[in-house]
């Protein structure tokens, strides 16, 4: 079974999305949606796994880590397994998740595969073929950022409705922000 892939990403004005290893701003509400739609799974049997890049793994708090209640995978070509706790993956290229994705067994145990960061993994995925929809969290302003992803190519992406979103303009401690989807096109 093909794996279907999700990104979730905020990001400010000029698609920045970090700078000296974290988040630009504090946003608990936003930290909120993102567990809620890397967590919560249709099917209570199944967990999401959370797709990650070494440098993205290393900005989460230790005491955090792994992120619970969803399979944890970390990609990077310097990272080893014995390098992490037990029973987060490791994985050398993008190409070797996706193989891993799919094999059989994996779409009775794993619902929704969610690419979490940092820029170069949000390229790969955005570009698969296996992704299906981007979750992005529009920060109305511009912050000082460091690292920065691609634009959404609206050639490739078109706005979605989506019913798990809170709408409208959002409003935290002097900080805008909006919640949309995307979804890829021929998907």
């Amino acid at each position: 079974m093909a794996p279907r892939i999700n990104l979730i990403v905020a990001a400010c004005e000029n698609m920045g999305i970090g700078v000296n290893g974290n988040l630009p701003w504090k946003l608990k509400s936003e930290m909120a949606f993102f567990k809620r739609m890397t967590s919560d799974t249709r099917d209570h049997s199944k967990k999401n796994m959370v797709i990650m890049g070494r440098r993205t793994w290393d900005s989460i708090p230790s005491k955090f880590r792994p992120l619970p209640g969803r399979v944890n995978a970390i990609l990077s070509s310097k990272v080893k397994t014995t390098d992490v706790p037990e029973g987060v993956l490791v994985f050398s290229s993008f190409d070797s998740i996706l193989k891993f994705l799919q094999e059989e067994n994996l779409s009775n145990q794993i619902e929704t595969a969610w690419v979490i960061g940092g820029s170069s993994v949000y390229n790969l995925a955005m570009n698969s073929q296996f992704c299906h929809r981007i979750y992005l969290t529009k920060i109305l302003k511009e912050f000082q950022c460091d690292t920065f992803m691609d634009s959404i190519d609206e050639k490739q992406f078109f706005q979605v409705a989506d019913s798990s979103l809170p709408q409208g303009i959002q409003e935290e401690d002097g900080v805008t922000f909006q919640y949309v989807a995307y979804e890829k096109m021929n998907n």
